[in-house]
């Protein structure tokens, strides 16, 4: 599982002409899965990714998690996380999880999130998407188990 963190003031998801995702403060998380990942790998990305202590504090510190500082999710599904282009200039995907093992594992680990009193906003698994954030800070991470 690989997660893109992007600590953001400001985050929306459009298929189309339809917003899907909208948030404020927080972060846009985008979401790949490989086949052999399961639940351990969800448990162990929830916990870690609401434990982040990436917000400023009073001094300025980056000391605060999501929580601490009411911020929200937007969890989109991005597959091209596992995009391998090592070799020639079309990237294989052969490591990404097909949507019958991505889907459910992408629904559960929303759930998770939620079930820990997150506020999530989504994408749309499998559509063709426009993200569009503002990156505060930047403070991007890459996360994976």
């Amino acid at each position: 599982m690989r997660v893109l963190v992007q600590r953001v003031s400001r985050g929306e998801v459009r298929v189309g002409d339809r917003v899907t995702g909208r948030i404020g403060r927080g972060f846009v998380l985008l979401v790949g899965f490989t086949h052999t990942d399961g639940d351990a790998e969800l448990e162990w990305m929830t916990e870690k990714v609401l434990g982040l202590r990436v917000f400023s504090d009073a001094d300025d510190k980056m000391n605060l998690a999501l929580g601490d500082v009411g911020g929200a999710l937007l969890v989109v599904s991005q597959f091209t996380l596992y995009g391998d282009a090592r070799k020639g200039k079309r990237p294989s995907f052969i490591d990404a999880a097909r949507p019958e093992h991505a889907v459910p594992l992408y629904e559960r680990f929303v759930a998770l999130l939620r079930a820990r009193g997150a506020l999530v906003e989504t994408g749309e698994f499998g559509a063709m998407m426009d993200v569009e954030l503002v990156n505060d800070g930047p403070v991007t991470l890459w996360l994976e188990r």
